[in-house]
């Protein structure tokens, strides 16, 4: 049967939309694979986040892409957790993503959830197992839907790098903050706490930090806890420098505590290595506060001491104090308050002179920092220093009181109650990081007991850092007297509480000697944007009708009118 003239242009047209339907389907199927294949050899992500949350520095990038050898983290931080907690886990997981992007094969990660054994007697023997690798277990709360949400959580990584493990603790954050603050701030050092670990796991040069002796500093006990951590990353030597020519061959010099006087030529070692782009770290104090001396009545003596480093730290745009700080918020100190039978009894009462300081600047060294804990420590001031940048790290509490030196000290004055109006001498820095080409204090002159004279800048000068706390103790860790052994630092046995000191000593260190830039990366910062909870509360059951019916509404009317268009594009067809 012939075609009729009508039926042969609906078949072309037919046909034709056909062809065009398959250029169309051939062109999408083909632009497809180009850009698989353009993916595949040029490799890019885009992080669209306002504060770039998902984007790793230089620093780590270069860290992964150098990877010589397998890195493993075995998370511990998962489970059944409320939202709260998942944000946290989730970021671990994002964060080690990212790092296996770069890090590729030789960057691997495992979670384990330490509940998920099959039997309570097994989920045990996993916890105990846990804790004898140092991983300690935290109850962290948080409120969800108006209830209060308490969880037992790890919340450790353990980075695995040639038979050396490392735990990482992904808690961080200031214990005074509310829940929600803490894991927002734990989130935004997550990069950094993972990276600097790995690091300090991959074979590389050391860098080399002399601990300078010989003016009654802390001693290896005291310091134990310190040294041992700077030991698993730089090679430490103790110094004499009366006995060295120079100190050339460190990168960076530690004082800690000194209690007598620097001879000008020693104090000229130091300048010199400054001046020539050493670092440096001072740990020391004003005044003098010899607690064996106390007198029967509880009363001690502060004076000033003469450590001769005075016009060193002008020179550089810094003054020590001749003072003692009294902060409202502050440690304790174990006092007899009675007897208790034929036993004293005694009880911790609050202690001004030992400051909780919580207030940071938000440098790298200081950000998001928990609390650290002073003792007899006295304030800073600055004073002009051309070509110096001075940052205050840490600061006291609003509520502070200043005594000029000598300053009577009487134990017994901590069970009185402490007068506010008294404390009103405000935030006081103790604290500084000094950066910047420091003049030398010896410029046009000679070198103390020679005829060398001293250009006004050296030839070999070059810009540096240093850091300076007017505590002398911030280091010094307390011994456990069963053992004789340091605590870790920070560690007070009173209030059985570490507080960061430990912490900001390793940031310091790792701020002075990394040229990475790798500590950068605590200055992340993820802003934190809660829900109304009045709001979410009233309007929870619309918001979910809504989730959920809004998708099958867009789905229908889709399906609708793509039905109504290929109607319209096919009536013709049939006629």
């Amino acid at each position: 049967m012939e075609n009729t003239p009508n039926e042969l242009p609906v078949a072309s047209s037919q046909l034709a939309a056909k062809k065009r339907d398959l250029l169309t389907f051939a062109a999408i199927v083909g632009l497809l694979l180009l850009f698989n294949f353009v993916a595949q050899r040029f490799f890019f992500r885009l992080d669209l986040t306002e504060e770039k949350r998902y984007t790793m520095s230089a620093a780590t990038k270069t860290l992964l892409r150098d990877l010589k050898q397998p890195v493993t983290v075995t998370v511990y931080l998962t489970g059944d957790f409320p939202p709260a907690f998942r944000r946290l886990e989730q970021g671990v997981r994002e964060t080690l993503t990212e790092f296996q992007v770069y890090g590729g094969t030789n960057l691997n990660y495992i979670f384990i959830d330490p509940s998920a054994a099959s039997t309570p007697a097994a989920r045990d023997a996993f916890y105990q197992s846990l804790l004898k690798k140092g991983l300690k277990p935290t109850n962290l709360g948080a409120t969800e839907n108006g209830k209060r949400v308490e969880k037992i959580i790890f919340p450790y990584a353990v980075v695995s790098v040639g038979g050396q493990d490392r735990n990482v603790l992904l808690l961080r954050g200031n214990q005074a903050a509310p829940a929600d603050v803490r894991l927002n701030q734990s989130i935004e050092g997550l990069e950094y706490e993972l990276a600097s670990t790995i690091r300090a796991l991959v074979p590389a040069l050391r860098k080399r930090i002399g601990v300078v002796e010989g003016h009654g500093e802390l001693t290896n006990v005291q310091a134990g806890d310190m040294l041992g951590s700077w030991q698993q990353q730089y090679d430490v030597f103790r110094v004499t420098l009366s006995q060295v020519k120079d100190l050339s061959a460190l990168d960076a010099v530690v004082i800690a505590q000194p209690k007598t006087p620097y001879s000008e030529d020693e104090k000229f070692k130091l300048d010199q290595f400054i001046h020539q782009g050493g670092r440096a770290l001072f740990f020391v104090d004003a005044l003098r506060v010899d607690l064996d001396s106390v007198s029967r009545n509880g009363v001690a003596l502060a004076t000033p001491y003469d450590l001769n480093l005075d016009d060193l730290f002008f020179k550089y745009g810094l003054r020590l104090n001749q003072n003692l700080l009294l902060d409202l918020n502050s440690g304790q100190i174990p006092l007899v308050t009675g007897t208790d039978g034929n036993k004293p009894k005694i009880e911790p009462m609050p202690w001004q002179l030992y400051p909780l300081i919580n207030k940071f600047s938000a440098h790298p060294i200081t950000r998001n920092l928990d609390a650290v804990y002073l003792k007899f420590v006295g304030s800073l001031d600055t004073v002009k220093a051309s070509g110096i940048r001075k940052t205050a790290l840490l600061t006291t509490s609003r509520y502070t009181r200043a005594l000029p030196a000598p300053v009577p000290i009487n134990f017994n004055d901590a069970r009185l109650e402490p007068n506010p109006k008294l404390y009103q001498k405000g935030f006081q820095p103790v604290g500084y990081l000094l950066e910047g080409q420091f003049p030398s204090l010896f410029a046009n002159r000679a070198r103390p007991g020679t005829l060398q004279f001293q250009p006004e800048k050296s030839p070999t000068a070059k810009p540096s850092k240093i850091v300076v706390l007017a505590d002398g103790d911030f280091m010094r860790s307390e011994i456990d007297p069963k053992t004789g052994n340091p605590f870790r630092l920070g560690f007070d046995r009173l209030a059985n509480t570490e507080f960061a000191n430990r912490e900001l000593v390793l940031n310091a260190t790792d701020y002075l000697l990394d040229e990475t830039g790798l500590i950068s990366v605590r200055g992340k910062q993820i802003t934190l944007r809660p829900l109304d909870k009045v709001k979410l509360a009233e309007q929870r059951r619309t918001w979910q009708l809504l989730n959920l019916g809004a998708p099958l509404v867009l789905l229908g009317l889709f399906g609708a009118v793509r039905a109504w268009r290929r109607r319209r594009r096919y009536a013709g067809f049939a006629s």
